[in-house]
This record gives structure tokens, C-alpha cells and sequence, in this order.
């Protein structure tokens, strides 16, 4: 500290002052006149001061234009943030949409998404059936939640709308195509973009990765279980070749999942309300069984999808059986 340095080696005050005003010395664009490169001692202290004030004003010039850069790099910083998960209006979802009479962009038998643009940004729309009613209030909650988690092996949730017993779930649009198509192309079965071991074990990796984080949700201080991994949820990036888990946060927002003494269950008793959601294929016998789903669930698929990157074969088909005429499993 000063006064440390003071004690060992004490110097006058005038030798400070020397040493101080040395290091902020005037730029030569802003040196005072040559009038005044001699000065008398009666000019003396107008020289300083002129001196002061040129200093004053080469650091306030540097500090208006260091405030420029400043303002300019924070606003290209809040372009590149995320935002706030939206609440969009039914209205116009249903006319980016073309009232839900565009081409759909994929179709299964518990979603159907299109391609359309809100807000200026190219997105996906998953519609989705709710399991269980929600308040807008709770989607908001959750909304909030799942926004926050960010990781290169999840397609991100834009924001979500309610209308009647469906939510319509916005996520990012990136191009590429489902793992499925790229093990098994249906219109060019001889050709697959994966065809090095690496490439697929790289796929791998990328949905253990994206798996980890969805169970850990590192620094949520929650934890989630994604109940729908399979070939067709997860997208290999067309640029890249990386994998990217689609549906995150699906299981929450519609009610597939709920928390029940520290567990996450369905409850199957009222088979009315509930059901088991899953694919066949996917599912681990203990949640066919019980009804239970738990992060091990989302394991056991993942172990399904390893087989189907090893082996290039779907996890369940039906194949006719010429000895007795049928098909089989």
C-alpha cells in the first residue's frame, strides 16, 4: 500500500506530485502555444492551469468516445441475447399459419408443427394436446424456467399460446433434418450423410450432452425429464452434423409429467384425464408397467436410439412373416 511504500522509502510530497502529474502528460496535439513554452514565475500558475484544463479536455473527448463504444457494444450484446419467453397471442399464430391450412412442416400422432414467421424470426409451431388444464399464470412460470436453459444440443422455446385444450409451442427454426431420415432415408435408402463411424459417434455424444443437461439443468436448480427421446425428436444440423434434442420442456408445459411427493408420475388411475404418452420402442418396461416416468425412462430410450446409430435398424417394425402369412414384430 501507499503507506507502506511511504514508511520504507518516504518521499516529499512535491516528488509524489512530480511523479503523478509525469504520467497523464498533455497529448502534443493539445500542447499550450509556444507563447508560453517559457513562462515567468507571475505566469506560472496560468500556464498550469491552461495545462489543466487541455488535460481536462483530451480526457473528457476520450471518455464521450469511449462511451460511444461502450453504448454501441451493448446494444449488439443485447441483439445477441436471448428473449424473454413470449406469450403469444392465438391470433397470430393462427395467421402466420394461414389459420392452420399451410403445408405442415412434420406430423405425428400427438403433434403436427408448421414453418411460418412471428416477430420477423423464421420458427417452427408445435401443436400439442393438453394432458391437464393450465393457468396462464403457471405457463408463464414454467415458460420462465425453461427459457433460461441454453445449451448447444437443445432447439430453444421461443414462447408458447393457449387456445382451447391445445398449446402451441414456438421453438427456433434450424435446418437439417430428424436422426431417423438420416439413418434411413426413405427416398435414397443407399445414401446417409452419417457413413463414418466418428459422425455417429459424434451424434451420440451430442445427445448424452443435451440428456445431461436436461436432468442436471446446471444452475436451474430444478430438474426435468424430456419423456419423448426417439429418432424423429432429435435433429442433426445441416452445417454442422451435430445432433440437437427438439421437445424440451414439452412434457412440462402439457401436463404429461407431474410432481407428486417427489416423484414424477401420471396418474394412470383416471384413465379418463391421463394417459401413458410415449413411443413404442421407446419405452421402458417399468413405464409401461407403472406408469411412471422418470429421468431413467429418458436412459433407456437413449440406449434405443445408441442401437439404432450401431446398427442403421428402426427400433420397432413389422415384418410379414411367410410362414404363417402375417406380420410380426
Amino acid at each position: 500500500s501507499r503507506k507502506s511504500t511511504d514508511a520504507i522509502q518516504p518521499t516529499s510530497s512535491n516528488s509524489r506530485r512530480r511523479s503523478f502529474s509525469s504520467s497523464f502528460q498533455t497529448p502534443k496535439s493539445l500542447k499550450p502555444a509556444s507563447s508560453f513554452s517559457d513562462p515567468s514565475p507571475s505566469t506560472t500558475s496560468t500556464t498550469n492551469d491552461l495545462a489543466s484544463s487541455s488535460n481536462n479536455f483530451y480526457f473528457i473527448s476520450s471518455s464521450d468516445s469511449l462511451s460511444t463504444q461502450t453504448s454501441n457494444t451493448l446494444s449488439s450484446l443485447r441483439a445477441s441475447l436471448p428473449e424473454n419467453p413470449h406469450i403469444y397471442d392465438f391470433s397470430l399464430i393462427s395467421s402466420a399459419t394461414t389459420n392452420f391450412l399451410s403445408k405442415r412442416f412434420s406430423s405425428s400422432s400427438s403433434s403436427s408443427s408448421w414453418l411460418c414467421h412471428l416477430h420477423g424470426k423464421q420458427v417452427v409451431v408445435f401443436r400439442r394436446k393438453l394432458r391437464r388444464s393450465i393457468e396462464l399464470d403457471d405457463l408463464v412460470h414454467k415458460l420462465s424456467v425453461i427459457c433460461r436453459s441454453h445449451h448447444s444440443s437443445l432447439i430453444k422455446l421461443l414462447g408458447a399460446s393457449l387456445s382451447g385444450n391445445f398449446v402451441y409451442l414456438v421453438y427456433e427454426y434450424v435446418k437439417g433434418a430428424n436422426l431417423g431420415d438420416c439413418l434411413r432415408n426413405p427416398k435414397n435408402p443407399s445414401f446417409t450423410p452419417l457413413s463414418s463411424w466418428i459422425s455417429r459417434m459424434q451424434i451420440a455424444i451430442d445427445i448424452a450432452h443435451g440428456l445431461d443437461y436436461i436432468h442436471h439443468c446446471s444452475g436451474l436448480e430444478t430438474s426435468f425429464t424430456h419423456n419423448h427421446i426417439k429418432v424423429t425428436s432429435i435433429l442433426v444440423a445441416e452445417d454442422s452434423l451435430t445432433a440437437k434434442i427438439c421437445h424440451f420442456g414439452t412434457a412440462e408445459i402439457c401436463g404429461e409429467v407431474s410432481e407428486e411427493e417427489g416423484s414424477r408420475s401420471l396418474g394412470r388411475t383416471d384413465s379418463k384425464v391421463m394417459k401413458i404418452e410415449g413411443t413404442r420402442g421407446y419405452m421402458a418396461p417399468e413405464l409401461q408397467f407403472s406408469g411412471l416416468v422418470t429421468q431413467k425412462c429418458d436412459v433407456y430410450a437413449f440406449g434405443v436410439v445408441v442401437l439404432e446409430l450401431l446398427s442403421g435398424e428402426e427400433a420397432l417394425k413389422f415384418m410379414f412373416d411367410e410362414g404363417d402369412g402375417g406380420y410380426k414384430e
